[in-house]
């Protein structure tokens, strides 16, 4: 039996069969046990005179198998043995699921699946859905999280994290985060083992960085002041989230509120989740920039946060926003579908950050 029976045959054949099916419906009983006595005597006669039969085409083998499953076979079967007819059966099976289990979306192509690697090794604190923002926003190519964990070149830590949220607050922030601004503290030593504190300030609607600013003593004068310079005199900020730390005083609360025009939201006492966003801005901070660079001084580490930072704002694609880039000012590039044959005269160059800790990748004209 060939692997690919040709489909206009099976389709005139069983065309054929079916019509003479309809036929038979209509004539009379007698009428067809006299038929099927006669059609007998023929066969009869050629397996007496041990007539060899001729081949039977894919399309007949088919047929036979398909009309078999209406009436009790064995007896009528003179042609072949029965093993013969139930092997077609198991055969066309195959064929059925093997058409039905073919291959649907095309391979990812090979250029594709060396990018994906180089990211991941180029980019040691990447995840998936990282590399797969970073090909979509920055390179055209869209390929899923999956698809990049397909090709990931070792096993990742896939740890996930429950979030802890109201439905009441999610609305909240949902409805509002153009006009929500939140900020916090965090620590960083240098190599003296000296302490700093930094402060960030973040705008939950485009999670785009403010401000972000280091301190060896941070007051409340101080932490006003970098509020002025985050926020202009005209602006569309209606809130202000922070913790309960003691940096942040009633008397800056009272501050906030008649020199900026915000309104300011305390969190409940340990319920980080209540600033989820700076919470979570924080420690991105820490895994791709403080936990890899020790610095020196403040000079140093304020330097080292300026060059991260803008590489959040305007390089670093975010899921949570479809994915997209803070800086509205960024735009994406158009999708580059079919992959190799789409890129043939460019090649991806990487502009490295921090000193290579991370990348930002785009297109360039190849040299002819």
């Amino acid at each position: 039996m060939q692997s690919r029976p040709a489909i206009p045959a099976l389709v005139v054949t069983f065309a054929s069969d079916l019509i003479s099916f309809l036929k038979s419906a209509f004539r009379s009983r007698i009428t067809l046990v006299a038929e099927n006595l006669f059609l007998r005597k023929q066969l009869a006669f050629y397996r007496e005179h041990k007539i060899k039969p001729q081949p039977l085409t894919d399309a007949a083998r088919l047929s036979l198998v398909f009309w078999s499953r209406l009436f009790d076979w064995k007896s009528a079967l003179m042609i072949v043995k029965p093993e013969t007819l139930t092997g077609w059966h198991r055969k066309g099976f195959k064929l059925f699921w093997r058409w039905k289990s073919r291959r649907g979306r095309p391979p990812v192509p090979q250029t594709v699946r060396e990018l994906i690697v180089r990211m991941a090794r180029e980019n040691p604190t990447w995840g998936q859905a990282r590399v797969a923002d970073e090909l979509s926003l920055k390179l055209g190519i869209f390929v899923s999280p999956r698809t990049v964990r397909k090709y990931w070149p070792w096993q990742p830590n896939n740890d996930t994290r429950n979030r802890v949220s109201t439905q009441h607050w999610a609305t909240f922030v949902r409805n509002h985060a153009d006009a929500i601004v939140a900020c916090d503290f965090l620590m960083a030593v240098t190599a003296r083992f000296q302490f700093l504190y930094v402060l960030v300030i973040l705008e939950l609607g485009s999670r785009r960085i403010l401000h972000c600013n280091v301190t060896t003593h941070p007051t409340a004068e101080w932490t006003l002041q970098q509020f002025r310079e985050a926020i202009p005199d005209e602006n569309s900020y209606g809130f202000v989230i922070h913790d309960r730390d003691a940096i942040f005083s009633a008397e800056l609360d009272e501050e906030l509120v008649r020199g900026i025009g915000v309104r300011v939201l305390r969190t409940p006492p340990q319920s980080p989740q209540a600033n989820a966003f700076c919470e979570r801005l924080v420690g991105t901070m820490r895994r791709e920039c403080l936990d890899f660079l020790i610095p020196i001084n403040e000079r140093h580490l304020r330097r080292m946060l300026r060059e991260w930072v803008g590489h959040y704002n305007s390089g670093r694609p975010h899921s949570s926003l479809g994915p997209g880039i803070p800086d509205r000012g960024q735009s994406c590039v158009e999708s580059r579908k079919g992959y190799g044959r789409a890129v043939k005269n460019l090649k991806v160059i990487a502009s490295p950050i921090l000193g290579g800790l991370h990348h930002e990748y785009s297109w360039e004209q190849a040299a002819a």
